[in-house]
Protein backbone atom coordinates (compact mmCIF):
# COMPACT_ATOMS: atom_id res chain seq x y z
CA UNK A 1 0.00 0.00 0.00
CA UNK A 2 1.51 3.53 -1.06
CA UNK A 3 1.70 6.14 1.80
CA UNK A 4 -1.19 7.92 0.52
CA UNK A 5 -4.55 5.58 0.85
CA UNK A 6 -6.33 5.30 -2.58
CA UNK A 7 -10.23 4.89 -1.57
CA UNK A 8 -13.36 4.01 -4.66
CA UNK A 9 -16.62 4.91 -3.46
CA UNK A 10 -19.22 2.72 -4.64
CA UNK A 11 -22.93 3.33 -4.09
CA UNK A 12 -25.79 4.17 -5.98
CA UNK A 13 -26.79 7.46 -3.87
CA UNK A 14 -25.26 10.45 -5.21
CA UNK A 15 -25.41 12.47 -2.60
CA UNK A 16 -23.65 9.87 0.01
CA UNK A 17 -21.04 9.55 -2.44
CA UNK A 18 -20.85 12.61 -2.16
CA UNK A 19 -20.44 13.37 0.98
CA UNK A 20 -17.79 10.83 2.10
CA UNK A 21 -15.85 12.48 -0.71
CA UNK A 22 -15.77 15.39 0.89
CA UNK A 23 -15.02 13.76 3.93
CA UNK A 24 -12.40 11.18 3.03
CA UNK A 25 -10.53 13.79 0.72
CA UNK A 26 -9.81 16.93 3.76
CA UNK A 27 -7.43 14.33 5.00
CA UNK A 28 -3.98 14.55 4.25
CA UNK A 29 -3.51 10.92 3.72
CA UNK A 30 -6.56 9.91 2.00
CA UNK A 31 -7.71 10.51 -1.53
CA UNK A 32 -10.66 9.37 -3.44
CA UNK A 33 -9.33 8.33 -7.01
CA UNK A 34 -13.07 7.20 -8.37
CA UNK A 35 -16.79 6.35 -7.88
CA UNK A 36 -19.31 3.90 -8.84
CA UNK A 37 -23.27 3.90 -8.64
CA UNK A 38 -23.63 0.30 -8.98
CA UNK A 39 -21.39 -2.83 -8.38
CA UNK A 40 -20.57 -3.73 -11.45
CA UNK A 41 -19.01 0.09 -12.02
CA UNK A 42 -17.38 -0.78 -8.75
CA UNK A 43 -15.96 -4.12 -10.47
CA UNK A 44 -14.28 -2.25 -13.26
CA UNK A 45 -13.25 0.98 -11.45
CA UNK A 46 -10.95 -1.58 -8.91
CA UNK A 47 -9.46 -3.39 -11.86
CA UNK A 48 -8.53 0.06 -13.66
CA UNK A 49 -7.64 2.12 -10.91
CA UNK A 50 -6.00 -0.21 -8.33
CA UNK A 51 -7.06 1.53 -4.99
CA UNK A 52 -5.78 0.23 -1.64
CA UNK A 53 -10.15 0.52 -0.50
CA UNK A 54 -13.35 -0.13 -1.51
CA UNK A 55 -15.92 1.18 0.54
CA UNK A 56 -18.93 -0.52 -0.46
CA UNK A 57 -23.10 0.06 -0.43
CA UNK A 58 -24.25 -3.79 0.23
CA UNK A 59 -27.76 -2.36 -1.35
CA UNK A 60 -26.87 -1.61 -4.90
CA UNK A 61 -29.31 -2.08 -8.12
CA UNK A 62 -28.02 -4.88 -10.48
CA UNK A 63 -24.91 -6.64 -9.31
CA UNK A 64 -25.18 -5.74 -5.50
CA UNK A 65 -22.53 -4.92 -2.87
CA UNK A 66 -22.12 -8.65 -1.77
CA UNK A 67 -21.42 -10.12 -5.28
CA UNK A 68 -19.30 -7.15 -6.43
CA UNK A 69 -17.36 -7.49 -2.95
CA UNK A 70 -16.59 -11.41 -4.23
CA UNK A 71 -15.42 -10.02 -7.86
CA UNK A 72 -13.23 -7.50 -6.66
CA UNK A 73 -11.55 -10.14 -3.40
CA UNK A 74 -11.36 -12.33 -6.76
CA UNK A 75 -8.71 -9.78 -8.53
CA UNK A 76 -4.88 -10.06 -8.19
CA UNK A 77 -3.34 -8.00 -5.40
CA UNK A 78 -7.01 -7.19 -4.47
CA UNK A 79 -8.46 -3.87 -2.45
CA UNK A 80 -9.55 -4.15 0.79
CA UNK A 81 -13.25 -3.72 1.15
CA UNK A 82 -15.23 -1.82 3.86
CA UNK A 83 -18.96 -2.35 3.66
CA UNK A 84 -21.20 0.59 4.02
CA UNK A 85 -24.79 0.05 4.83
CA UNK A 86 -27.37 2.06 6.81
CA UNK A 87 -28.31 -0.90 9.32
CA UNK A 88 -26.03 -2.88 11.30
CA UNK A 89 -28.34 -5.79 11.64
CA UNK A 90 -28.91 -6.02 7.44
CA UNK A 91 -28.60 -9.67 6.39
CA UNK A 92 -26.45 -8.51 3.44
CA UNK A 93 -23.50 -7.50 6.00
CA UNK A 94 -22.89 -10.64 7.15
CA UNK A 95 -22.94 -12.20 3.58
CA UNK A 96 -20.83 -9.49 2.44
CA UNK A 97 -18.34 -10.23 5.88
CA UNK A 98 -18.65 -13.73 4.42
CA UNK A 99 -17.27 -12.78 0.89
CA UNK A 100 -14.55 -11.30 2.30
CA UNK A 101 -14.81 -8.16 3.63
CA UNK A 102 -12.63 -6.40 5.99
CA UNK A 103 -15.34 -5.01 7.82
CA UNK A 104 -18.59 -2.42 7.80
CA UNK A 105 -19.05 1.22 8.84
CA UNK A 106 -23.15 2.12 9.09
CA UNK A 107 -23.93 5.33 7.16
CA UNK A 108 -24.83 7.29 10.13
CA UNK A 109 -21.37 6.73 11.53
CA UNK A 110 -19.68 10.53 11.97
CA UNK A 111 -16.85 12.15 10.14
CA UNK A 112 -13.86 10.80 12.10
CA UNK A 113 -15.67 7.11 12.61
CA UNK A 114 -15.32 7.01 8.52
CA UNK A 115 -11.99 8.53 8.57
CA UNK A 116 -10.50 5.55 10.97
CA UNK A 117 -12.41 2.70 9.40
CA UNK A 118 -10.93 3.40 6.26
CA UNK A 119 -7.37 3.91 7.75
CA UNK A 120 -7.98 0.87 9.60
CA UNK A 121 -8.96 -1.92 7.29
CA UNK A 122 -6.42 0.04 4.37
CA UNK A 123 -3.30 -1.01 7.27
CA UNK A 124 -4.00 -4.70 6.72
CA UNK A 125 -6.58 -4.54 10.25
CA UNK A 126 -10.18 -6.14 10.10
CA UNK A 127 -12.99 -3.74 11.96
CA UNK A 128 -14.43 -6.55 13.99
CA UNK A 129 -17.84 -5.14 16.26
CA UNK A 130 -18.51 -8.29 18.55
CA UNK A 131 -21.40 -7.67 19.62
CA UNK A 132 -22.72 -6.68 16.15
CA UNK A 133 -21.18 -9.78 14.37
CA UNK A 134 -22.97 -11.91 17.23
CA UNK A 135 -25.99 -10.47 16.27
CA UNK A 136 -25.47 -11.04 12.33
CA UNK A 137 -24.55 -14.93 13.07
CA UNK A 138 -27.76 -15.30 15.05
CA UNK A 139 -30.24 -14.51 12.16
CA UNK A 140 -28.57 -17.25 10.32
CA UNK A 141 -29.20 -21.28 11.12
CA UNK A 142 -25.88 -23.12 11.96
CA UNK A 143 -23.68 -24.82 9.78
CA UNK A 144 -22.68 -28.57 10.09
CA UNK A 145 -19.63 -28.97 11.29
CA UNK A 146 -16.81 -29.25 8.16
CA UNK A 147 -13.83 -30.83 9.01
CA UNK A 148 -11.95 -28.19 10.47
CA UNK A 149 -9.81 -28.92 13.57
CA UNK A 150 -8.62 -26.08 16.44
CA UNK A 151 -6.16 -26.80 18.80
CA UNK A 152 -7.39 -25.99 22.00
CA UNK A 153 -4.98 -23.12 22.32
CA UNK A 154 -6.58 -21.71 18.80
CA UNK A 155 -9.76 -22.28 19.89
CA UNK A 156 -8.56 -20.07 22.72
CA UNK A 157 -6.92 -17.32 20.54
CA UNK A 158 -9.81 -17.79 18.54
CA UNK A 159 -12.51 -16.76 21.07
CA UNK A 160 -10.65 -13.41 22.02
CA UNK A 161 -10.25 -12.15 18.31
CA UNK A 162 -14.02 -12.30 18.43
CA UNK A 163 -13.94 -10.47 21.23
CA UNK A 164 -12.15 -7.78 19.47
CA UNK A 165 -9.06 -8.05 20.93
CA UNK A 166 -5.86 -7.54 19.58
CA UNK A 167 -2.99 -8.96 19.16
CA UNK A 168 -1.06 -7.49 22.14
CA UNK A 169 -4.16 -8.13 24.04
CA UNK A 170 -4.51 -11.35 23.64
CA UNK A 171 -0.79 -11.95 24.16
CA UNK A 172 -1.25 -10.28 27.37
CA UNK A 173 -4.18 -12.23 28.61
CA UNK A 174 -2.63 -15.52 28.16
CA UNK A 175 0.56 -14.35 29.13
CA UNK A 176 2.54 -15.42 25.83
CA UNK A 177 4.55 -13.59 23.21
CA UNK A 178 2.90 -11.59 20.59
CA UNK A 179 4.53 -13.18 17.69
CA UNK A 180 3.11 -16.64 19.44
CA UNK A 181 -0.20 -15.38 18.97
CA UNK A 182 0.37 -13.92 15.33
CA UNK A 183 1.26 -17.42 14.68
CA UNK A 184 -1.48 -18.64 16.00
CA UNK A 185 -4.05 -16.30 14.52
CA UNK A 186 -2.87 -17.16 11.12
CA UNK A 187 -2.49 -21.27 11.67
CA UNK A 188 -6.22 -20.85 12.66
CA UNK A 189 -7.10 -18.18 9.27
CA UNK A 190 -5.12 -20.80 6.84
CA UNK A 191 -7.42 -23.33 8.37
CA UNK A 192 -10.74 -22.16 8.15
CA UNK A 193 -9.84 -20.85 4.76
CA UNK A 194 -10.42 -16.97 5.85
CA UNK A 195 -9.04 -14.07 4.45
CA UNK A 196 -9.15 -11.85 7.87
CA UNK A 197 -10.21 -12.06 11.62
CA UNK A 198 -13.44 -11.34 10.38
CA UNK A 199 -14.19 -13.63 8.03
CA UNK A 200 -12.57 -16.23 10.40
CA UNK A 201 -14.56 -15.35 13.37
CA UNK A 202 -17.95 -15.49 11.52
CA UNK A 203 -16.87 -18.68 10.42
CA UNK A 204 -16.35 -20.18 13.21
CA UNK A 205 -19.21 -18.69 14.85
CA UNK A 206 -21.51 -20.58 12.32
CA UNK A 207 -19.45 -23.76 12.10
CA UNK A 208 -20.01 -24.05 16.14
CA UNK A 209 -15.74 -23.65 16.69
CA UNK A 210 -17.12 -21.09 19.43
CA UNK A 211 -19.79 -20.46 20.65
CA UNK A 212 -22.29 -17.32 20.51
Amino acid sequence: MSELVRVLLADDEPLVRGGMRLILDGEPDLEVVGEAGDGAGAVALARELRPDVVCMDVRMPGVDGIRATELVLRQPDPPRVLVVTTFEHDDHVLDALQAGAAGFLLKRAGADEMVQAVRTVAGGQSLLFPDAVRRLVRTRPRAADGVVRLSGREREVLGLVAEGLTNAEIAARLFLGVETIRSHVSSCLAKLGARDRTQAVVKAYQSGLIEL
